[in-house]
């Protein structure tokens, strides 16, 4: 197994739990010798909430399933047109130390740089951890707006599950119905709000190539529905 390799897996459009209680499975049978994985997904529509999330910040789910998590942050919403990177991996074999901070900012540098790479402006928010629009004209009512969440999971043993997403063209009216990240009010935009027109492809791959750079290490294509178990 090469240490620097991940491997990445596409599952395309999937309910979130099943995925959910594969990556407790995956994070629970994993071993030493376990090669780090990414799973990039789509999924139907659900509101998700971490480990302390207070439910009365869902308002009004509107009939989209709520499912309580173990990763962290609050309550948020995942649908169609959103690109969802879950990152199972083993920091203490792959970074040694690594503050959670420092993870963190890692993850917000990737996204980014890929909106960047779209002509998009995204900026980290104190104490808020995730990627927001700048204040500006040139984004008129989405100027301030979260454009991509991130929830993590690290257990005492260093391997971490869950991940972040990145809005790129989907239906932001659920939003609406809950205080996104436990802040109410807050408003909520995607890429294509912030005049971004190509496709979700071309998002994911620049996303892969952002990660891989800020992250130190190189992804490769798995198979796609089996876990990989070999480099």
């Amino acid at each position: 197994m090469q240490t620097n390799t991940i491997w990445m897996r596409r599952f395309g459009r999937v309910q979130y739990e099943p995925v959910f209680h594969k990556m407790i499975e995956f994070a629970r049978r994993r071993s030493s010798a376990t090669p780090d994985e990414i799973w990039i997904v789509e999924h139907d529509p659900v509101f998700t909430l971490g480990q302390a999330a207070d439910k009365t910040h869902v308002l009004d789910p509107h009939g989209i399933p709520v499912y309580e998590t173990d990763r962290g942050g609050e309550v948020t919403y995942h649908g169609p047109g959103q690109l969802v990177v879950y990152l199972l991996i083993d920091l203490k074999r792959r970074f040694s130390k690594l503050p959670v901070r420092e993870l963190v900012f890692k993850i917000e540098g990737a996204i980014i740089r890929t909106l960047s790479a779209f002509d998009i402006v995204g900026e980290r928010r104190t104490g808020a951890p995730g990627v927001y629009l700048p204040a500006g004209p040139v984004y008129g009512n989405n100027q301030g707006a979260k454009i991509a969440a991130l929830g993590l999971k690290i257990k005492n043993n260093g391997c971490m599950y869950h991940g972040f997403a990145l809005n790129v063209a989907m239906n932001l009216e659920p939003f609406k119905w809950i205080d996104p990240c436990g802040y109410k009010g807050l408003a909520v935009t995607d890429m294509r709000s912030a005049g971004y027109s190509g496709s979700l492809d071309d998002v994911q791959q620049s996303l892969i190539e952002s990660l891989s750079s800020e992250m130190g290490f190189r992804i490769r294509p798995g198979d796609n529905g089996e876990t990989v178990h070999g480099d």
